[in-house]
């Protein structure tokens, strides 16, 4: 009896011994933040409360890939040949997975007719069309490096984007809406009016890289300086198919693929440069969270391709699981997005938020048969609550997913699963990707405990190779040890997912108080009058900066609500301090956005500035 109490004894006293130790631990962890070093030390360690931790791993029993994006084409003619891969509504094609592929490999053949090489830098200019798709896959086939470049740009942000990182070939329509491409061309590169009609190969003082000049469109015309592009694709010989079988059995994972300007909302665009390995496997691993292995799947992608959404998230993750995409219209039309679901029977749906907004309140919207829809993805900004219950409630979107990325990050790192209950996916962006790291760090680059703000960071396979020819950028945003500071602020919960908050650059700092206009801006929604807000700081001269909102009002509100009413709504529902001190009421119009449908917030600080007479006070605006 008695040895039965020491050993009693001795237990209770070890185990309270460790209690005590686990307690030390767990209280030294939630209270002072730690560093990426002694995170790493203390993962494998069960007396650290790993939960508290605002570090998360993607831990996975499924393989990355390792296999180039031609490889992967390959693999899918093999398999589903007569199986239709890409549709484009607007122009009526229709193509299958052997269509594209003998489309990529007649491309490819032509550019290295041209004397392109393995590893030149290619542009494609463009809506979305099938041209920019076929462009995307002979690219990948030949070894090249594609360069998206945004619809939007006028000729200085062209001629910066050819000059960035060398491209010596740009396929491109004439022109789309509004904008000329072929005069914005010409105004940088006035060699091409000395060449001949239907050929190029020029030689350029200001560009010294860049040859040849590539045009589509529908009625085939011929312009001075320019390929045809229809005549390039007939140009490949034997010859150059030999040429592009060495080239692809040369190809490796970790080549280079691809080269994203990023947004530049705020200063120059950067050329983030990444790899077949990027992009494959995030494009597979967001597939597979979506089911897109297990059924069917009809993606509907009204996004531009020039973004990841749409090249990597939509072309690429339905080739990975043999399934098939629809552009209803070369750039974004609400209406043609609804039709292209009711005629196609979508059964997944892309957009951001502004997209998904103009979808849901357009005129036509209930002349259409939704009932196809069952997923979808909602990225690129911030997502209302409100609109994601819409969503699910009125579209059928039940299994509608929430990703979180950066153009950097090939892009999604953190996405929503299916198994968790609706209410519960919009709260956050979802939880970490396979195979990857994430961590919430503080301005000196230590983990915060869990429920505490900061800088997300990122590191995995789908962390950039680098910007292009910016060697200080990349070390700035990438450390040495291959974490990517993605400039968002998040909290992490407790079950390890995390909530976008804002970005440290968009934080606004009023008298010492940091406010996240995120924050601000969900809050707002709730006003039964509000259909859109956006939440930007301007400067003040007491404070530093104050906020300022951006508020369009549903239309049965219009004349009715005034800024004083969304005031004395907001008191005493949030702190004072986050309370607008300016409410403009917009139009939809007015809001500019990128050609992704994302809000230019710097575009709205400026505008506010100028429209409130505030150009000359400084703000005291400081980073995290």
């Amino acid at each position: 009896m008695s040895m039965v109490n020491a050993m009693d004894l001795r237990l209770l006293t070890q185990f309270d011994t460790a209690s005590l130790e686990e307690d030390r631990k767990k209280k030294m962890l939630y209270e002072e933040p730690i560093s990426l070093e002694e995170a790493a030390l203390n993962a494998n360690d069960v007396m650290v409360a790993p939960s508290r931790k605002s570090y998360v791993h993607g831990c996975s029993h499924v393989q990355l890939l390792f296999e180039t994006v031609g490889d992967r084409l390959r693999s899918a003619v093999d398999q589903v040949p007569d199986k239709e891969f890409l549709i484009f509504k607007r122009e009526g094609i229709r193509k299958t997975y052997s269509q594209v592929a003998t489309d990529a490999e007649n491309l490819a053949c032509g550019l290295l007719h041209l004397g392109l090489n393995k590893g030149d830098r290619i542009g494609i200019w463009g809506p979305n069309t099938y041209e920019w798709t076929t462009t995307q896959f002979a690219t990948a086939l030949a070894g090249m490096v594609l360069v998206n470049i945004n619809p939007s740009y006028q000729s200085e942000e062209l001629r910066y984007a050819i000059e960035k990182v060398g491209i010596r070939a740009l396929i491109t329509p004439p022109g789309f809406k509004k904008s000329n491409y072929y005069q914005s061309i010409k105004d940088i590169l006035p060699e091409v009016t000395l060449k001949e009609p239907g050929k190029s190969g020029i030689s350029s003082r200001n560009f010294s890289c860049f040859q040849h000049l590539i045009m589509f469109d529908e009625e085939d015309k011929i312009y001075p300086g320019a390929w045809k592009y229809t005549e390039v694709m007939k140009m490949g010989t034997e010859e150059d198919r030999h040429q592009l079988s060495k080239i692809e059995r040369e190809t490796q994972p970790d080549d280079a693929l691809n080269i994203q300007y990023t947004s530049g909302t705020t200063g120059q665009p950067k050329g983030a440069t990444l790899t077949h390995h990027n992009v494959l496997n995030n494009a597979f691993f967001v597939g597979l969270r979506a089911g897109y292995s297990e059924k069917k799947t009809i993606i509907c992608i009204p996004n531009p391709l020039y973004h990841c959404f749409g090249c990597v998230m939509g072309v690429l993750a339905a080739l990975t699981h043999l399934q098939t995409c629809v552009f209803p219209a070369p750039s974004f039309d609400a209406l043609a997005a609804l039709k292209a679901i009711h005629e196609e029977k979508c059964t997944a749906l892309y957009g951001t938020p502004t997209m998904f907004i103009d979808m849901i309140n357009h005129p036509e919207y209930t002349k259409y048969n939704y009932d196809s829809i069952r997923s979808g993805f909602i990225a690129g900004a911030p997502c209302p609550i409100t609109l994601c219950r819409r969503l699910v409630q009125d579209m059928h979107m039940t299994d509608m997913q929430v990703c979180y990325g950066t153009t950097e990050t090939s892009p999604v790192s953190f996405m929503s699963t299916r198994d968790d209950p609706p209410e519960q996916r919009i709260k956050s962006v979802g939880h970490i990707m396979d195979h990857l790291e994430a961590a919430i760090v503080d301005k000196r680059n230590c983990i915060v405990p869990r429920g505490v703000k900061g800088e997300v960071i990122v590191r995995g396979y789908s962390v950039m190779r680098c910007y292009w020819n910016s060697e200080e950028q990349t070390k700035k945003e990438i450390t040495q040890d291959r974490w990517y500071h993605t400039g968002d602020i998040a909290v992490m919960h407790d079950n390890g997912t995390i909530s976008i908050v804002g970005r440290s650059k968009d934080m606004i700092v009023r008298g010492g108080e940091n406010i996240y206009p995120t924050e601000v801006e969900q809050f707002l929604f709730k006003h039964q009058a509000v259909e859109d807000v956006h939440i930007v700081g301007v400067p003040d001269e007491r404070f530093g900066e104050v906020v300022c909102a951006w508020v369009r009002l549903h239309e049965s509100a219009e004349g009715k609500t005034t800024e004083e009413d969304i005031k004395a709504w907001c008191k005493g529902k949030i702190a004072h301090f986050k309370i607008p001190r300016y409410i403009l009421f917009k139009k939809e119009h007015q809001f500019p956005l990128t050609v992704t449908g994302k809000v230019k917030k710097f575009e709205i600080r400026e505008m506010s500035k100028i429209e409130l007479g505030l150009q000359q006070v400084v703000s005291h605006f400081s980073e995290l």
